[in-house]
């Protein structure tokens, strides 16, 4: 009998397909808004927001993972007319991952996929006047990032995304027009294999 070859990665190098991976990162979230109708006459925009994020992926080939990526973050919303109050954003992200160097310590990847965003807990106004946020939204997303291993199960993680996403607002039920974020995400952090 031959015995079967293997051509996965050996323990503690790499990683291999049937690895579940989890990462914690501090992500900086920076909007490239932009608005039309109202919104862009009164020049809305979205601030910056620092959060913690949590992502899994399964690793369904040696080089092909998919991820799930969770998160929410609140943003304050500022315009010449002043400040117009506060929304939180969830926007689950789901990418399929092109891993290089799966058998190596040092693994860059790419990543594209669907992400999903729900506008909720919004106490927007202008002077007296609620405005109200209605609508989620699906958008591409598109990823770039590294693991670095550091011990057999755990590795640091940089990673880069661009996500697009926009909303449609109202004032006293008319419509004001849509706010697109589409915001870059710079994270860092810490992952572990299993």
């Amino acid at each position: 009998m031959i015995p079967s070859v293997s051509h996965a990665a050996s323990p503690g190098e790499g990683i291999a397909a049937g690895d579940f991976l989890a990462r914690l990162r501090a992500i900086e979230i920076a909007p490239a808004d932009r608005g039309s109708g109202t919104l862009s006459a009164i020049q809305a925009g979205v601030n910056n927001a620092v959060v913690p994020e949590l992502d899994f992926t399964y690793m369904i080939r040696d080089y092909l993972g998919v991820e799930l990526i969770l998160g929410t973050s609140r943003h304050q919303v500022n315009s010449n007319l002043g400040h117009l109050g506060g929304v939180n954003v969830l926007p689950p992200t789901l990418l399929l991952q092109y891993h290089f160097n799966h058998a190596g310590k040092v693994r860059p990847y790419i990543g594209a996929g669907l992400n999903y965003t729900y506008f909720y807990n919004d106490g927007l106004h202008v002077g007296n006047d609620g405005v109200a946020v209605h609508k989620s939204s699906f958008g591409p997303a598109l990823q770039f990032g590294v693991d670095v291993q550091v011990t057999k199960r755990f590795f640091v993680n940089v990673d880069l995304k661009k996500i697009w996403m926009h909303t449609d607002a109202t004032l006293n039920g008319q419509p004001i027009g849509r706010l697109h974020l589409d915001p870059i995400i710079v994270g860092l952090g810490v992952g572990m294999k299993f």
